[in-house]
């Protein structure tokens, strides 16, 4: 991620120029991958629906992210993180409804769902520091004294 440091001692955010360089997308898109191999395992006729839902929540957390790197402030790109941290949030109940329907091995439950955790732990913590330096480099208002 870019920060400029301007000459004080207040960090701005000014965007990331590469999103492949941020760790949470590369795991993001690891786990989008590896969900999308244990969905094609999945039985078509009988678990379809969610097979689709497993792939679309799973792709949307790498998506948000690329997303909210295009984004011009550090508030949105912060709202885009809080998007992807909702479509983690939802994967991990899909596969969990996968497991016990027994859709998916408890191995790939397992995996996928520690995967998912850490992503999400890797999100939360980007989307806290982006929103820290973003309320940082706000300007202060002075107060108004009457």
């Amino acid at each position: 991620m870019e920060w400029c440091r301007p000459a004080r001692r207040t960090w701005l955010f000014c965007g990331v120029s590469d999103f492949k360089k941020l760790n949470v997308w590369r795991k993001a898109h690891g786990l989008a991958i590896n969900s999308y191999e244990c969905a094609r395992r999945m039985r078509p006729t009988i678990h379809s629906a969610l097979r689709n839902q497993i792939v679309r929540t799973s792709l949307s957390i790498p998506t948000n992210i690329v997303e909210g790197c295009g984004q011009k402030s550090g508030r949105e790109f912060a709202r885009f993180l809080g998007i992807a941290l909702n479509s983690a949030n939802e994967l991990e109940y899909h596969l969990m409804v996968a497991r016990d329907i027994k859709a998916i091995t408890t191995t790939d439950f397992a995996s996928l769902g520690s995967q998912t955790g850490e992503v999400r732990k890797m999100l939360h913590g980007l989307q806290t520091r982006v929103l820290e330096r973003t309320q940082t480099a706000a300007p202060k208002r002075p107060d108004v004294v009457t």
